[in-house]
């Protein structure tokens, strides 16, 4: 059986679903929403076969980097997928106001705030670990500029549109991409130079070319991650951050929010001699850092496909059944 590239998994659920998700969610509160949705994350895990397998190899090798020798079960894996459902109530708590500044703990803060008070835009380098939306959110109170959210997916949009319909004054522009090509790259670099913030993920391959991947170690295994973004990030000529947004909790057991931003660069700079090379080295710093963020919160992991899989192999195996 094929193994399918993760752009090409269906979807599952609609715009429809996720209304009335939140229509459920405001009428009978996040745990009374939980009673009624419980049924349905387990007929999911039960139907999902590649999504369970994935998160079964994915715990498998975290444990591992972490010296943990214990086998994974389908608790473990059931458990993901409770985590990855809990993850969308703390996007509507983000984005209707329920996620107190006392919730979030911030790592380098100042660095973000210099960035504001100096108005230059920058990248951010995210990821499918932990919850970008809640700083999203959040960044209505920390600061003015708006924010450009690059996104792969059909299901991306209408979800985001739904949070955008929930607080409409959220300063969020969503970008849908098919190609990161010359023109996609000349209108966010002019959005960067009106000191706009420009937001994308560093952990999905191509969904238009398969191949044009570097692979970098994760957890211990060569995985392959797309060249687009860090190319589209050196284009901008701007500083770049990498931004995660981690679920936690405070010693006193209250729920907390780490916002871990750090600065990788002032620019990225690929020289014409050594652009493999320099691309090898940015790809890579951006893996060990995913790894150590990813091993230390493996729930959190949102990416339920075979994430070491050989690019160019799957591509070359859908093209034959097409």
């Amino acid at each position: 059986m094929a193994v399918k590239h993760w752009s090409k998994m269906q979807e599952r659920g609609n715009r429809f679903g996720m209304q009335i998700l939140l229509v459920c969610y405001r009428v009978f509160g996040r745990k009374g929403l939980w009673l009624v949705l419980f049924p349905v994350v387990f007929y999911l895990f039960l139907t999902g076969k590649t999504a369970r397998q994935a998160s079964h190899a994915f715990l498998t090798q975290a444990r591992k980097v972490n010296g943990n020798n214990k086998a994974v079960t389908w608790r473990d894996s059931f458990r993901h997928f409770r985590c990855f459902a809990d993850s969308a109530f703390d996007k509507i708590d983000a984005w209707i106001g329920r996620i107190q500044q006392h919730n979030i703990l911030y790592t380098n803060e100042a660095l973000f705030k210099q960035l504001d008070e100096q108005q230059q835009g920058a990248i951010f380098i995210g990821s499918h670990l932990g919850n970008l939306e809640v700083c999203r959110a959040l960044s209505q109170h920390r600061n003015s500029k708006t924010i450009n959210v690059l996104v792969f997916t059909h299901h991306a949009v209408e979800f985001n549109k739904l949070l955008k319909s929930i607080n409409p004054d959220v300063a969020v522009n969503l970008i849908q991409v098919t190609d990161l090509g010359p023109d996609m790259a000349i209108m966010l670099k002019e959005k960067v130079e009106q000191g706009e913030i420009v937001v994308i993920v560093g952990d999905r391959t191509s969904t238009t070319t398969a191949g044009r991947v570097i692979e970098a170690d994760f957890l211990g295994k060569p995985a392959p991650f797309s060249q687009g973004p860090f190319i589209l990030a050196a284009l901008l000529d701007c500083p770049v951050f990498h931004l995660f947004c981690l679920k936690d909790t405070k010693p006193n057991g209250e729920t907390c929010y780490r916002v871990i931003f750090e600065k990788y660069a002032d620019k990225l700079v690929l020289p014409r001699k050594t652009r493999q090379q320099t691309l090898q080295q940015i790809v890579s710093d951006y893996a060990q850092r995913l790894s150590f963020y990813a091993a230390a919160y493996p729930y959190q992991w949102f990416n339920f496909y075979d994430f070491w899989q050989n690019d160019e192999q799957v591509s070359r195996s859908q093209n034959k059944e097409n």
